[in-house]
């Protein structure tokens, strides 16, 4: 994606202070040094002073928020500080996990070498509830609700509970092959099989917050291509 365009294809709601889309796998949020497109120079492109609200990792898919002008950024800065935005998201995760509200309470340091460890000494607090939402032959389906908003906190804290994310091998997680969810697979001669998710399986579905008329807002994401597939060949290979 690379225009004012494609960035207005991503769009899923707009008021006069904010602009809310559902963002693609593989593009960055913010300036990176390393990629030539990144979400925020698209959306100064559509409204010139935006600045994006908060961040998603660059393979990670779902609801981000830019706000149009600094009294909105400023307005939606203080709810994430005061724990006011709900998010949710839905994560693919190796093996099955029967999470009922289940509160993960585990603090965070970033190393030096940028991955994330729990840390009760020196980490900051961290705070996920996850709740599974479907169960597959050899995967499940994690609804996640991050109370805190910590670098790498969903992945950390689901692979601390033996629940690594499909995909994420940053993090334990391992790529999912249909070759282990068919018996009947077979490869073509001289092809190397590609997993069905080219990333880490995790979607920022749901986010609710309040614009500057107090309105509560509640905006959701469709699943991108990837993850609806993968899902969808789970469902076929579960039973």
């Amino acid at each position: 994606m690379s225009s004012k365009r494609n960035f207005e294809a991503i769009i899923l709601w707009e008021d006069d202070d904010y602009i809310v889309v559902n963002k693609p796998p593989f593009v960055a949020t913010l300036e990176d040094r390393n990629e030539p497109v990144n979400l925020l120079a698209l959306a100064r492109q559509y409204a010139p002073d935006a600045q994006a609200c908060h961040r998603l990792d660059k393979n990670t898919s779902g609801l981000l928020v830019f706000a149009k002008n600094p009294m909105a950024y400023r307005h939606l800065s203080l709810q994430f500080q005061h724990r006011e935005v709900t998010k949710i998201y839905h994560a693919v995760t190796d093996g099955i996990h029967r999470f009922e509200e289940v509160l993960v309470d585990l603090p965070l340091l970033k190393q030096p070498d940028g991955l994330v460890k729990v840390s009760r000494r020196q980490g900051k607090p961290a705070q996920t509830w996850l709740t599974t939402h479907t169960v597959f032959r050899s995967h499940t389906l994690v609804q996640c609700r991050p109370v805190t908003g910590r670098m790498h906190q969903i992945r950390v804290h689901l692979a601390a509970m033996g629940a690594p994310i499909a995909g994420d091998e940053l993090y334990g997680g391992k790529p999912v092959f249909l070759s282990s969810l068919k018996k009947e697979f077979s490869l073509k001669k001289f092809t190397e099989e590609q997993p069905l998710i080219r990333r880490m399986a995790l979607h920022a579905l749901s986010l609710t917050f309040k614009n500057l008329k107090a309105d509560s807002i509640t905006v959701e994401a469709p699943y991108p291509k990837d993850i609806k597939a993968l899902v969808r060949q789970l469902e076929r290979t579960t039973g």
